[in-house]
């Protein structure tokens, strides 16, 4: 019993300290944190730097790779140069460019280096000394890292398209776990998003589909890989796609698809100059918000993760080291389950821009047979006899 009490004292003291020790930890510490913070980025940089473009790969701790550097430039003489060099820093130590960064230009030669060895050049924005910018043709991280994702899908596809052009999968079944896992998307996406939402003329749109439906899965994916990105997280990236779906809709349109547009029918003829500019404006505002979606929606989960890591930083900034590591713990659990929703998330936006592509493109092809229904309601419209027959034999006609 004795031994139990002296346990259970030992536990109260044990408590007492810890709380002593918390209770001092969570104690805001301004003066010290601006202190420590010295040189230190902003959290609200660092996510920006994170999630923007770049003209930089950074494979940290180990190195950072710089991209090419292609500039279209307009001399004050009114000649045309093209500029290529192989990095920003090569681009500056070349004398023809100067940069902006933080609001400050920096022209000389010792700004630039000074610039360059803290690595600010990276983000910096860059200008022709002399002449104007016309155009910046610069490789960019989420060009490459969509030029990644491309070539995974050829890598994936090319062996399973002669596997399937020698008879394999077609007269036999699907031989391979990549010939089979391949075949399982396919499939799903012609008789779940394509056929169902086209119709009979799905099957000339399937490839479009079905590069759509992987290259997105694939930069999806590459964004869950550490020290990468999605490339779908660019906007620029998610409206070419919303454009070629915009093109093929129009394109291949029906006549009854402009018809709806221009002429919409069954409305009345003094509404059709109020409806028409809403039908062409939403033919645009829905492959602007099929862009924007997939955009927003991979940015959102990158964001979400760099911010919940961002945050032991920033309570070890405010509070100190001890509460940074109570607080470690918590955050990593959080990362890996946004982690695996974002895993999902990478999936279910891939199906959703397939299926809304195919819809949008379903509704430019489908075909109405307006006459048949006029036929069929002016039928309707018909009064029908009926000859009942009398006790006497006579004939009573009777309209309905």
């Amino acid at each position: 019993m004795g031994d139990r009490t002296h346990i259970q004292q030992g536990w109260r003291r044990t408590g007492l300290w810890l709380a002593v020790v918390a209770l001092f930890g969570l104690i805001p510490r301004p003066l010290l944190a601006a202190e420590e913070g010295e040189g230190n980025e902003n959290i609200s940089e660092v996510l920006i730097h994170h999630t923007a473009d770049g003209y930089y790969v950074a494979l940290e701790p180990f190195v950072t790779i710089e991209l090419p550097r292609i500039f279209l430039v307009r001399t004050s003489e009114g000649s045309w140069r093209l500029d290529a060099f192989g990095s920003t820093a090569s681009a500056l130590h070349s004398g023809r460019y100067v940069a902006d960064y933080e609001g400050h230009r920096y022209e000389s030669s010792a700004e630039l280096e000074e610039l360059i060895a803290a690595h600010h050049h990276l983000y910096a924005e860059l200008h022709p000394r002399e002449g104007e910018l016309v155009l910046d043709l610069s490789i960019t991280r989420h060009y490459v890292f969509g030029l990644i994702a491309a070539l995974l899908v050829l890598a994936l596809f090319i062996p399973v398209a002669q596997r399937y052009r020698k008879g394999i999968g077609r007269t036999t079944a699907p031989r391979g776990v990549l010939q089979n896992l391949a075949e399982v998307f396919i499939v799903f996406v012609r008789d779940e998003i394509a056929r169902p939402n086209i119709g009979e003329k799905a099957d000339r749109f399937l490839p479009y589909l079905l590069t759509a439906f992987f290259f997105i899965l694939f930069c999806n994916l590459l964004g869950l890989v550490p020290n990468l990105g999605a490339a779908t997280s660019n906007l620029a990236v998610t409206g070419v796609l919303a454009l070629f779906t915009f093109i093929i809709g129009t394109i291949y349109a029906s006549k009854d698809h402009w018809k709806h547009i221009f002429w919409p029918p069954g409305v009345p003829v003094f509404v059709k100059p109020i409806l028409i500019p809403v039908e062409i404006m939403g033919l645009f505002t829905r492959h602007a918000a099929l862009a924007i979606r997939l955009f927003a929606n991979m940015t959102a989960g990158t964001l979400v993760i760099l911010s919940l890591i961002g945050l032991i930083f920033m309570i070890n900034a405010l509070f100190g080291a001890l509460v940074a590591w109570m607080s470690t713990l918590p955050s990593v659990l959080l990362t890996l389950f946004i982690s695996a929703i974002k895993l999902l998330v990478a999936f279910i936006q891939a199906y959703v821009f397939t299926l809304l592509s195919a819809l949008f493109i379903g509704m430019s092809v489908a075909e109405h047979d307006h006459e048949h229904h006029e036929h069929e309601e002016e039928a309707g419209n018909e009064p029908v006899v009926h000859a009942v027959p009398t006790s006497d034999g006579a004939r009573v006609v009777v309209h309905g």
